[in-house]
């Protein structure tokens, strides 16, 4: 006990010292909490409105929420209870059909009504937000992620909200002289924190707010028809706009770290303010970059642009797609399909280098964070780019062909012993099949590399394949391209590429032939020097 009562000391004068931005953003709640000591749990939120499917852009403030909370949790020995809330805005009002979902004729007639309130287009749910909070803990479950999911509708419903919004009912003027200035003239004249729910068409108003009565806390209002009708601002009757239900949900449910995208810098700003009269704390947070599409243009929810959650899966590891995640968070990144070899591979480095790493270092390591300070012991001997690049070069279509070749070249590796390296390969199918394989262009040699072709298969055959390692190998590469006079050197791997391999980069070519063998990769070459590959 008291040894571990060490570990742990130790472990918290570590993290102080960190540069890790999990641990820069955790300090900030330390500070916090210093200022104004708290009796429940941490609250860390992340915001998810269910207008259109779930994408990347959600899955990485939850993935990087919680590395902020694992950081905290090291910074003070975990002995502060947390919570992370996933929330859902499902009570706002329907604007806009996206395109990459069915029934969009049915989808319009609901227009305006509370998105809990909009029929399911897919038919397997209660609403459409209840299909998109299912795919949103769907996914979040899948990762493993600890959370505690809530849901606007129910929280208005519920009460919980009640006395924030008869506290904002009291503070209306106050709001109103925040809000007002950061609006054009005609959404001034109409503008109301309140939004209320039509009781005769469910559809959620943007109309003036015409009196308030605080003693029966309610608001008048016009209805669509005309009619002046009173309703509670409690109970589920109104719906607040969405800055001010920012702030209005930071109050009552005690949020104390919160991030969001660039272009909520304002937003957050004018919400934090609303937070601060209603009595609140703004929480703790930063804004981070937004993901780009391959024409860098901001991913959408509704434009269904980017990647899907589910679509990167199909191609790499959770860990790669966390590593995206982790990685410089306040620059701006493209976030499509050719990303993903990238962030396998560097994921794989990362992996490598931690048991020999000392704990300092280890907490500036990306998987430290990933696996919440727990990475697995064991890695992949091969790369993602070697696995793509022995597809092509094999014409492989299941996992077993690439077994065949795996196994001589990291002996005792097996689908059983490798499981990670298993999954690569089947990923390395998939993301071949679908992306390289379309894309290569091969083209014949010129007189000079095809000398230099049959030099390197000659030196190969003459090579022991059982032995030779992909390090030699790569030394009489390199002494082949000097002997041929390419200069600069880098023009001959680019050859070998090219003719090879139908792409202008590859992976280590000693390491290469290593795994695809000596043998088959001197024929290769023979097959460029002919011709072969660019007729096939």
């Amino acid at each position: 006990m008291p040894e571990h009562g060490a570990r742990m000391t130790d472990l918290i004068a570590l993290s102080a010292a960190a540069k890790a931005w999990p641990f820069e953003q955790a300090k900030l709640v330390v500070e916090r909490l210093k200022a104004k000591p708290k009796d429940g749990p941490v609250i860390f939120e992340t915001g998810y409105g269910p207008s259109g499917l779930p994408h990347i852009g959600t899955f990485g403030e939850v993935a990087r929420t919680t590395m902020v909370r694992h950081a905290f949790r090291a910074l003070t020995g975990d002995t502060i209870p947390t919570k992370l809330i996933a929330f859902s805005d499902d009570m706002d009002g329907f604007r806009k059909v996206p395109a990459n979902v069915p029934n969009q004729e049915m989808l319009a007639e609901h227009l305006g009504k509370p998105l809990t309130q909009v029929p399911d287009p897919f038919g397997t749910h209660a609403s459409f937000a209840h299909h998109n909070n299912a795919r949103l803990r769907s996914f979040l479950d899948g990762f493993g992620f600890e959370y505690e999911f809530l849901s606007s509708t129910e929280q208005y419903k519920s009460g919980r909200f009640d006395e924030a919004l008869l506290k904002m009912l009291d503070r209306y003027d106050r709001i109103m002289a925040i809000m007002l200035p950061t609006l054009g003239e005609d959404r001034r004249a109409t503008y109301s924190p309140f939004l209320p729910i039509s009781p005769k068409t469910g559809r959620v108003l943007q109309v003036p707010t015409l009196a308030r009565d605080l003693g029966r806390g309610t608001i008048i209002f016009q209805d669509e028809d005309g009619e002046k009708i009173e309703l509670p601002v409690t109970g589920g009757n109104v719906k607040i706009q969405w800055k001010p239900d920012w702030a209005l949900r930071w109050t009552a449910l005690g949020v104390d770290y919160e991030m969001a995208g660039k272009d909520l810098i304002d937003s957050v700003k004018q919400s934090s303010l609303i937070c601060k009269a209603l009595g609140g704390a703004p929480p703790e947070g930063f804004n981070y970059e937004l993901f780009l599409d391959e024409n860098g243009e901001k991913i959408s929810k509704s434009k269904g642009n980017g990647l899907s959650v589910e679509e990167w899966l199909s191609y790499a590891t959770p860990e790669s797609l966390s590593l995206y995640m982790f990685q410089k968070p306040k620059t701006a990144k493209r976030l499509y399909f050719d990303v993903i070899p990238k962030a396998v591979d560097e994921y794989l480095t990362f992996l490598d280098a931690f048991p020999g790493q000392g704990e300092a270092e280890r907490l500036e390591n990306p998987v430290w964070h990933i696996h919440s300070a727990r990475p697995p012991q064991f890695g992949s001997p091969v790369t993602f780019a070697l696995l793509l690049n022995l597809v092509s070069a094999a014409n492989a279509e299941t996992s077993a062909q690439m077994w065949s070749f795996i196994s001589k070249y990291a002996p005792g590796a097996s689908p059983e012993s490798s499981p990670l390296l298993d999954r690569l390969v089947g990923y390395a199918l998939r993301y071949y099949e679908d992306f390289v394989k379309p894309s290569k262009k091969f083209r014949a040699a010129t007189e000079k590399e095809r000398a230099a072709f049959l030099d390197l298969a000659d030196r190969l055959d003459a090579l022991d394949a059982e032995t030779t390692d992909g390090e030699a190998i790569q030394n009489i590469v390199y002494e082949v391209g000097k002997t041929h006079a390419f200069e600069p050197l880098r023009d001959w791997f680019k050859a070998l590429y090219e003719v090879l391999l139908g792409q202008e980069q590859g992976p280590r070519f000693g390491s290469f032939a290593a795994i695809f063998g000596v043998r088959q990769t001197a024929a290769l070459l023979r097959k460029g020097v002919a011709g072969e590959l660019l007729a096939a």
